[in-house]
């Protein structure tokens, strides 16, 4: 049945308000189906964070007296950071029916019965969900599970068509595991181990749409059965840029193996965090609080650091019981964390085997197959480029994207120096595609051309000056070093006799200057220099021309 049928179908019911919910309903806007529920519903489980926020956040700012600066650096306490990590894979359908997911689609429009959960659909599982699931799981150095199985998780929700996921419970596909990070130097740097607990697959839920009255929400299932792996980490992290950092890496790696575009802005990524504090030597856990709504890395690292300033700051006050199990919201206007939802315990959401899917079932040649197929991880990347002598801050930068270091690494490859090809990389030509918003895929220079580029500098054929035209002729056009250089007849002057003219050329014409540098002024040695460049339209070599401009400045006659 394609979405047009399944809505055709609907079209003819006659809808009644069902019992629990006398409010819900359907409804068809411009030919396509809506769920719709009263916003008295919606605040349950996945609340809208924008408008929970405006809310609690202009409530918060009426009654907080709290204006003074929370201290960042907890002394007497340790904080105890885990976080939980959604990863939407980037499948060409989804996880259990042959819908494609695209971001951005017309609500309702890549759905099927097994979409919506209609009496009687079986799902199918979309092999690529084992194979993405088993490299994760592989790069995140877990234990693999060879026999694994879905399970159900029982919850209503009005964006959760079947009124349960898809997931797994006991036996998840991947668990014990670990995730190595360097800290930047501006954070501190040293290198960080984060243990993983488990790595499991399910599926994702709809998305609810919040109408602007808030009298109604709408229902879009488009992203109902998406594949999904949830990260949970160990509770290792200690403060919010370790949190920040282990969430970066984390993304990194999904975008090097190829299973999601980790793009937070659409969703790929999605990071809940849990923190508590303890007393300095206390080996039992605080109250753990649960923080959503991180759009950013950066947010996700201030939300952390306010949310444990606000938790030792109540310690410290003897007000340690107002800490309570909860869910709260980041507020990015106002900085802080807001209350969202109490939790009263765990939710009991009696899973079950799902019986629908037969168990998961790998081989260790299975394994052993995708182990090969890896590529270079970021980790091991950041270790080579080390031993190559590159400084940790040039490391970080390169490995950061993995299309940088393939054009990197592809350049090397020609035989330029590793540290050159750095500076290049990092400097102009990073500067070029953030002025013109490009990556490093859309630009116009090959990593043969940067390799020519900078040999052609170390050989002095050409100057640094001219090769920085060359650079950007390159980026913005293409063509080669070897065209370019003759076709704008760029060839450096290394005729001592030639450069010797300009030099004497430029003193003659600035008696004054020349007067005040003999005078002590030695600065304006820069300034002759400058002079003897321009004349020269940049093509005097700059060795040769402080020698003799130095020579000519200090002689006597």
């Amino acid at each position: 049945m394609t979405p047009k049928m399944a809505s055709t179908i609907f079209r003819t019911f006659k809808v009644h308000p069902f019992p629990l919910y006398p409010t819900s309903l359907l409804k068809i806007t411009n030919g396509v189906l809506f769920f719709t529920t009263t916003q008295s519903q919606t605040q349950h489980h996945h609340q809208n964070p924008k408008k929970q926020t405006k809310k609690v956040s202009a409530f918060a700012s009426a009654t907080s007296t709290q204006s003074k600066k929370l201290d960042k650096i907890p002394k007497d306490y340790e904080p105890i950071i885990g976080i939980e990590t959604h990863v939407q894979l980037s499948t060409l359908t989804k996880a259990f029916c042959s819908c494609p997911y695209n971001y951005g689609s017309h609500p309702n429009t890549t759905i099927c019965p097994i979409c919506m959960g209609l009496p009687g659909a079986l799902p199918v599982l979309n092999s690529k969900v084992i194979d993405f699931a088993v490299k994760l799981g592989l790069a995140l150095n877990c234990k693999l599970a060879f026999n694994s199985k879905f399970d159900r998780k029982q919850y209503f929700y009005p964006d959760l068509p079947k009124g349960y996921q898809i997931s797994q419970f006991d036996v998840p596909i991947a668990s014990a595991g670990y995730l190595d990070v360097d800290i930047p130097v501006e954070f501190g740097g040293g290198h960080k181990r984060f243990g993983i607990t488990r790595v499991h697959m399910e599926e994702d839920a709809g998305k609810l749409m919040h109408s602007e009255n808030g009298n109604y929400s709408q229902v879009d299932l488009n992203r109902a059965g998406v594949p999904l792996l949830e990260i949970v980490s160990e509770p290792d992290m200690r403060n919010g840029i370790e949190a920040a950092e282990y969430a970066a890496e984390l993304q990194r790696l999904v975008r090097y193996l190829g299973v999601s575009n980790g793009n937070m802005q659409e969703g790929s990524l999605r990071c809940d965090v849990n923190v508590s504090v303890r007393p300095i030597g206390q080996s039992k856990f605080g109250t753990k609080v649960e923080v959503k709504n991180l759009n950013s890395f950066a947010s996700m690292g201030r939300a952390i650091d306010f949310e444990i300033s606000r938790q030792v700051q109540l310690h410290s006050q003897g007000q340690d019981d107002q800490i309570v199990q909860e869910t709260r919201l980041w507020d990015e206007g106002t900085q802080r964390t807001i209350t969202m939802r109490k939790k009263e315990g765990l939710a009991d959401y009696r899973y079950f085997p799902e019986p629908d899917l037969p168990a998961v079932i790998i081989s260790q040649e299975y394994v052993d197959n995708i182990q090969n197929s890896l590529p270079e991880l970021p980790e091991i990347k950041r270790r080579r480029y080390e031993k190559m002598g590159l400084s940790m801050q040039d490391v970080l930068f390169l490995v950061n994207d993995k299309n940088v270091a393939d054009f990197f690494d592809a350049t090397i490859a020609k035989g330029a120096d590793a540290k050159l090809v750095a500076n290049w990389i990092m400097s102009d030509i990073a500067a070029f595609m953030k002025n013109e918003k490009l990556s490093i895929n859309e630009i116009k220079l090959a990593p043969e051309e940067l390799s020519q580029l900078i040999a052609s500098i170390k050989g002095g054929i050409i100057s640094g000056k001219i090769g920085k035209e060359i650079l950007f002729e390159l980026l913005s056009k293409g063509g080669t070093v070897k065209g370019l250089i003759e076709e704008k007849d760029l060839v450096q002057i290394v005729d001592p006799l030639e450069v010797e003219k300009f030099v004497d050329k430029v003193i003659a014409e600035n008696p004054k200057q020349l007067e005040q540098y003999r005078g002590g002024k030695t600065k304006l040695q820069g300034y002759f220099a400058g002079q003897v460049m321009k004349l020269s339209k940049g093509k005097a070599n700059p060795g040769l021309l402080n020698k003799i401009l130095l020579e000519k400045l200090n002689s006597k006659s």
